[in-house]
């Protein structure tokens, strides 16, 4: 499965071990999701990040969730990742990743947390938990949003409603339980990744 340009969904594997990782990797790869994040509250995530970040450091982009602090962006970056995602808006994180080099996505709800993120340098932004915000939420919030603001909808998002959150000007997913549970295998992970990616690339009309 392939298309002409990465699907804005970011891969949340949760609890994942880095004993499983590579397998569920390559069958997100495979189809067509090509950024993936392990949280810090997952089991060794550091070799997680590692592994992937060794493997398909041409054709995907590795990163860490739940990042909290300066020193675990030092760490994710000395793992080889890319990017960063939290579930809060911390400036001290968000610029530690930027001097590293790598893209920061944090986790925010109100108007005020979106213009701190966005001039700390943020990225993007991570709405998170968006089912509490809900698409109405988001399109009153987003018509104050600078221009081209790239915003994931995390958080009770998923194949059945891509195309709603699409409508009112969300950029991207964060897809977690819909894509991994723990103990989920690779063949499990397969099928709902290759639901999520056609159903991603209906919504957009590919």
């Amino acid at each position: 499965m392939s298309s002409s340009a990465p699907r804005n969904v970011i891969a949340i594997l949760r609890g994942v071990s880095p004993s499983e990782v590579m397998p569920i990797a390559h069958e997100l790869v495979n189809a067509g999701i090509t950024t993936i994040e392990v949280p810090l509250n997952s089991p060794d995530p550091m070799a997680s990040i590692k592994a992937m970040a060794a493997e398909f450091k041409s054709s995907a982009v590795i990163g860490a969730g739940t990042v909290l602090t300066p020193d675990q962006v030092g760490q994710v970056r000395d793992a080889g990742g890319q990017i960063i995602v939290s579930p809060d808006c911390n400036p001290s994180v968000i610029e530690a990743t930027k001097t590293a080099g790598m893209a920061s996505y944090p986790g925010v709800f109100s108007p005020t947390e979106c213009f701190a993120a966005l001039a700390a340098g943020a990225d993007g932004l991570k709405f998170f938990p968006s089912f509490l915000m809900g698409t109405k939420g988001f399109s009153a919030l987003n018509a104050v949003l600078p221009n081209g603001t790239k915003s994931y909808a995390v958080g009770g998002v998923g194949p059945d409603n891509f195309t709603d959150w699409l409508d009112v000007g969300i950029h991207g997913f964060g897809i977690g339980t819909g894509i991994y549970r723990p103990g989920d295998t690779a063949a499990d992970v397969k099928v709902k990744a290759e639901t999520i990616a056609n159903a991603y690339d209906a919504a957009i009309g590919r």
